[in-house]
Order: C-alpha cells, then sequence, then structure tokens
C-alpha cells in the first residue's frame, strides 16, 4: 500500500525544477534623474520551446525588477518594481520572428538574435533619483522567466509536468547605495 502511494506522489511531482537561465551582469546607476537599469542574462531555448514557436505557438518572457530597503523594525519598504513581458512569435510563411512588447514589435531572422534581444535590458528608467535617499543602502533584484500562464491551456498542463517547459532565473541580489 506504502509503495502505491509513493508511486502516486511521484507520477504526481513535477519533472525537475526549471532550466536556469544563466546571469551575465546587472548594473544600476543614476542619469539624469532616473535610476537605470542595465541586465544581460544568457537565454537559451530548450528544444521543446523551439518546437513549440515554430509550430505557431507564441511563448511570453519576463524580466521583473525590484528595488527596496529592508528594515529591521517593520516590514521591508519597496521603492519600484518593474517588469517587461515579450511576446515572441514565429511566422512559418516569412520565416521571420517577432518580438513585440505592448504595441511595438521587432522582426527577427534567427531564433539567436530574438534570444540575444529578449536577455539584455539597456538603460531601462525603474525609478526616479528624488525618490531615493543619499548613502542609504537599497537591496535590488533582477529575474528573467518564461510566463507560463499565458500560455494556451494545455500547454499550461506540459509546463507543470515537463521540465523542458520550464525556464526561469533565480533572483539576483545586490545593493545599491545612491
Amino acid at each position: 500500500m506504502r509503495a502505491l502511494a509513493a508511486l502516486a506522489l511521484c507520477a504526481l511531482a513535477p519533472a525537475g525544477s526549471a532550466d536556469v537561465v544563466p546571469f551575465k551582469a546587472a548594473e544600476l546607476r543614476l542619469s539624469e534623474g532616473d535610476l537605470l537599469l542595465t541586465a544581460d542574462f544568457d537565454v537559451a531555448l530548450t528544444p521543446a520551446l523551439e518546437e513549440a514557436l515554430e509550430k505557431g505557438i507564441a511563448l511570453y518572457f519576463t524580466i521583473e525588477f525590484e528595488l527596496g530597503r529592508t528594515r529591521w523594525y517593520w516590514t521591508d519598504e519597496k521603492f519600484s518594481q518593474w517588469s517587461i513581458t515579450y511576446r515572441v512569435s514565429y511566422n512559418a510563411l516569412t520565416r521571420q520572428y517577432r518580438v513585440a512588447s505592448g504595441p511595438l514589435g521587432q522582426q527577427f531572422e534567427s531564433l539567436d538574435e530574438v534570444q540575444r534581444f529578449i536577455s539584455r535590458v539597456a538603460s531601462r528608467p525603474v525609478a526616479r533619483a528624488e525618490t531615493l535617499t543619499r548613502g542609504v543602502k537599497y537591496e535590488a533584484a533582477v529575474r528573467f522567466k518564461l510566463d507560463v500562464n499565458q500560455l494556451p491551456k494545455p500547454f499550461q498542463v506540459n509546463a507543470l509536468a515537463s521540465r523542458e517547459w520550464q525556464l526561469a532565473s533565480d533572483w539576483y541580489r545586490w545593493t545599491f547605495v545612491p
């Protein structure tokens, strides 16, 4: 009986954790009244994700950023939260990839170009400089992930059960003092 219960639990458990997207670099800098974020990840799609793209399924990738301050006497204070979501699709007729964020989009000839584009944030304003206090230590965090909640429902089930449908980085955390 115990062996049957253990077997049932193994069948329901996800098939491993997400593929980890390696983190390359991140920095914050002040420029003209804005706090600018630059971050770089090493994104490589799994074969299952590449196949899904080629069959017409759009994939959604999100880069999230948080800036806050820890306080010993109260809950942590959040100064800024920012994210950007890229919708990546493939057009078999033109053999081009399209990356869109909101109403704006770009066409790419190869998947390598797409991966380089979605894995980099360059000088993106994430907060106003006047909201920060000079000399105070802030905690910054950034991560990259495939947003499986925006996949079609049948593929959300695949994403829960298969490691090849999971792609994310860990939160990269560092301190910043303006």
